[in-house]
């Protein structure tokens, strides 16, 4: 019997103004006919799967698909046709309304006919986990009880993009707290570019010459110790709300997660990819949403490769080289416990050099949405309108003022470093002070000092009495610190170095 992918269901959101596929399985050599109303497709089956295209749909509500191969027939009602985004990347994507910054405000004002609808990807481990989990996945309305763990970013960027458009949103959720891009990449990817290949090799070498068993049984006694350890440490937390995470594993040990990387961790390279993103491709989308980063902040000189490729990958999965993809830089962020490794700086420079050199994408600068000491800040506002931003101006064309002040040129010149900023045409502002540190410049020896600065339209203008011939400079090149310097729209300037680390 024919089955349609686990992404159809009743309540769907369509792409309107693209050929829509609806695609699934069957047996060799069956002919699959999808409708709506009157805007029929057939197909034959051929290696167990099949793909139908449907001619190009307005927007629309209260639509019927019906799919059939001449015996059985399945039905999905309450169909909407409008924009659809795919939500990739890790907690901060994924961080559910209900624990944002006046989520339950938000969430009390959403009802079934607000124009946005949602879709799980199911979280899944192996090929198996994904055929049961999405047996019972399926799209829903907005509601105040069924948004509660719908993306706060995804919910900001589709309320206003719905409100914009006047169509309906459709919101496609595939993310996952603490994952690598190398996760959300399929094999060959990663074997074959040097540059990026260590995160499989890594994986190969402790899994080489165990068995499935052995790595059963290897990630069933890590899933025992991780929740005995989260048991006891709940109740620490409990009793000492204010502990900090090092004196948890002081007392404790080292927490656990995420376990062995086998067959059986979730967090393997390529999982993500094999069993969420391939689930859902090639439903017809807009474009891609992605926040990620964080995860990958130990491999930062590679990540722009890494990056690239998996924008690539997804592209060619749904065989559109031209999909819009817009992107979140990281924004501010440093444990209290932790040195600044500038290592975030070099994501952030790795995220903009992508924007730079990857055709039909865009970037929402939040350098100044960041948390001290809280990896998952809390007001998801900003992002998802300065995503929505970004889409607006690269995927639908719009006039809007969606650009972060961005680094365009330097020139070196009587002891001065002469900065131009693009995307400033209403000039900088400084808010409050800014913090010593926050512009540097270096010499012939690459040692970067403090430096003053001095801002007069587009340009900025950099120096320091230490440092008479400078040859570099840099602004905010942190994990964490206070970010001044704004468009102004409202959007920070974006960090930068003339030295490039990737």
């Amino acid at each position: 019997m024919f089955k349609c992918s686990q992404v159809f269901s009743d309540s769907m959101v369509l792409q309107r103004r693209k050929p829509v596929s609806v695609f699934g399985t069957g047996d060799d050599g069956a002919v699959i006919t999808a409708a709506a109303g009157e805007n029929k497709a057939s197909c034959t089956v051929k290696d167990g799967r099949w793909c139908c295209e449907l001619a190009p749909m307005e927007a629309a509500e209260g639509l019927t698909l019906t799919v059939t191969d001449g015996s059985d027939t399945v039905t999905y009602k309450d169909v909407a046709v409008g924009e659809v985004w795919f939500l990739g990347g890790q907690s901060n994507m994924e961080l559910e309304l209900q624990n944002a910054k006046n989520g339950a405000d938000y969430l009390a004002k959403l009802d079934e006919n607000t124009p946005l609808r949602y879709y799980y990807t199911p979280k899944v481990a192996t090929a198996e986990e994904a055929e049961r989990a999405g047996a019972v996945s399926g799209w829903s309305r907005a509601g105040s009880e069924s948004s509660r763990a719908w993306s706060a970013v995804g919910v900001h960027f589709g309320m206003k993009l719905a409100r914009e458009l006047g169509v309906v949103v459709g919101l496609i959720g595939c993310n996952w707290g603490g994952t690598s891009a190398s996760c959300w990449v399929d094999r060959e990817t990663l074997e074959n570019d040097r540059r990026i290949s260590s995160y499989i090799e890594e994986y190969d070498a402790k899994v080489a010459g165990k068995s499935l068993d052995e790595q059963k049984a290897e990630y069933e006694a890590y899933e025992k110790a991780n929740s005995e350890w989260n048991e006891r440490s709940a109740q620490i937390m409990k009793d000492e709300p204010g502990i900090s995470w090092g004196e948890l594993e002081n007392r404790l040990g080292k927490n656990p997660w995420p376990g062995p990387l086998n067959e059986y961790n979730p967090f393997r390279p390529t999982n993500m990819f094999e069993n969420m993103v391939m689930r859902v491709c090639p439903y017809t989308i807009k474009g891609f949403l992605y926040y990620q980063g964080e995860s990958d902040d130990h491999k930062p000189d590679s990540y722009y490769r890494l990056f690239t490729a998996l924008i690539d990958r997804w592209r060619t999965a749904w065989g559109d080289d031209r999909l819009p993809f817009i992107m979140v830089q990281l924004p501010m962020f440093k444990y209290a416990a932790d040195p600044d490794y500038k290592h975030w700086c070099k994501i952030r420079d790795a995220q903009m050099k992508a924007y730079r050199t990857v055709k039909n994408t865009g970037i929402a600068v939040i350098l100044d949405c960041g948390e001290f000491n809280e990896i998952h800040p809390k007001d998801k506002l900003p992002v998802g309108e300065r995503l929505c931003l970004q889409a607006e101006k690269v995927a639908y064309g719009m006039d809007v003022d969606a650009d972060a002040p961005m680094f365009d040129s330097c020139v070196f010149a009587d002891g001065k470093a002469m900065v131009k900023i693009t995307n400033a045409d209403g000039g900088l502002c400084v808010k409050g002070t800014l913090p010593e540190g926050s512009f540097e410049v270096s010499g012939e020896d690459g040692e970067f000092v403090p430096a003053v600065y001095a801002i007069e339209g587009d340009t900025i203008c950099i120096s320091s009495p230490s440092v008479p011939a400078p040859k570099a400079v840099r602004y905010l090149w942190t994990n964490y610190g206070e970010v001044n310097v704004f468009g102004s729209n409202g959007i920070p300037l974006a960090p930068f170095s003339t030295i490039k680390y990737v």
